[in-house]
């Protein structure tokens, strides 16, 4: 990903360290991923070699494995404190406390992904210490995106509606689902973004919503769903829509239609200020009060940002509230076994009115001739 201005580093370190006062948290320990990439625009090679990014009330450093240190220097001032295979990380991690001033630190906050010999080896240090996970830290602050953030999602969901409608021209009766997601892929690909994932659910697949593209050829009557995605400039796409090979199933548009109203109520419920499972809630219902709720077997929406799913997560049990500038998707489906699926997918930017679309395609059924 296009690495943060200097300036940018140290306004969300920061804000990091406003909301660790706040919690008050003594450290928050970041492990190579997305948590560091947001906050200093890169990370190191993620290996076995416990790699953190400790972050305490006034200074950071590293605890940086050796073989990793010649190659990430040029990435960042941050001071180092290196180890080496035949000494081990523990020496080491007791100095990078010391000098930020957190080796008596009493709360710490864990990235959730870091892998758990990185924990508690952070946890060992630190006898007596309690801790969290970062969704009221780092994580809360990576919720609301900034207008480059909103900008790089922007350009990936205009390159993803040019990729569907390269779906939506190759589609053919007698190909197989797996060649209708190449041409997926290689639309993604001559734009210079990497795809990430590529379901093609023909007929009855489409019943599955996680299903892989597989030998299955496309036949007249099948209902088809087209769910997308890439990265380019370290943010990813997303986008769900449907088509169909000549005249759709039998009942296709009625749930076409339930499932484009539950899209509508829960844009219509998504304002700053609102718990996210209100917007969840405001989808179910519309589906559930049709008939279709024990079909709806997914959440409604999951954030997007730097990573593809991250939170807000939208589901029937979510408290997180909404705020100006979080990025999610709406997406609700129903799923009819041995028939069809239905899914509308938008990404959404949530501003002071309301979510702002980020894709420009309708969400018609596209009909591919027979």
């Amino acid at each position: 990903m296009t690495e943060p201005s200097s300036n940018q580093t140290a306004d969300r370190l920061a804000r990091l360290r406003e909301a660790m006062k706040a919690e008050a948290a003594d450290l928050v320990a970041i492990a190579p991923g997305s948590h560091m990439d947001w906050l200093v625009g890169f990370h190191p090679h993620p290996d076995e070699r416990p790699c953190l990014l400790l972050v305490g009330a006034e200074k950071e450093a590293f605890l940086m494995p050796a073989l990793n240190a010649e190659g990430t220097r040029e990435h960042t001032d941050i001071a180092f404190h290196t180890w080496s295979d035949d000494l081990g990380p523990k020496a080491a991690l007791g100095e990078a406390l010391a000098a930020i001033g957190a080796e008596g630190a009493k709360t710490v906050v864990l990235d959730e992904t870091m892998r758990a010999d990185f924990a508690l080896l952070v946890l060992d240090a630190l006898p007596g210490a309690t801790h969290a996970f970062t969704d009221r830290t780092l994580g809360r602050l990576r919720m609301v995106k900034d207008e480059g953030e909103i900008a790089k999602l922007k350009m990936n969901a205009e390159i993803a509606d040019r990729a569907m409608q390269k779906a939506f021209a190759a589609i053919r009766p007698g190909m197989a689902e797996k060649d209708l997601a190449q041409a997926v892929k290689d639309h993604f690909a001559a734009e210079g973004a990497v795809p990430s994932f590529w379901i093609v659910g023909g007929g009855q697949n489409g019943a599955f919503p996680h299903h892989q593209s597989g030998d299955r050829p496309l036949a007249e009557g099948d209902a088809i769903v087209i769910d997308i995605g890439a990265r380019k400039a370290g943010f990813p796409s997303d986008i769900t829509r449907m088509a169909a090979v000549g005249r759709p199933p039998e009942g296709y548009g009625q749930i076409h239609t339930i499932v484009e109203k539950a899209v509508q109520a829960a844009m219509k419920a998504a304002r700053p200020g609102v718990k996210a499972s209100a917007v969840d809630a405001a989808a179910r219902t519309v589906i559930a009060d049709a008939g279709y709720g024990e079909y709806f077997v997914h959440r409604t929406g999951h954030g997007m940002g730097i990573d593809g799913h991250e939170p807000p997560y939208i589901t029937a049990t979510a408290d997180t509230v909404l705020e100006e500038g979080m990025v999610f998707s709406i997406e609700p489906g129903i799923y009819l076994p041995g028939r069809f699926g239905i899914r509308l997918e938008e990404i959404v930017v949530l501003r002071a009115d309301g979510p702002e679309i980020l894709s420009g395609l309708p969400r018609d059924l596209h009909v591919a001739k027979a």
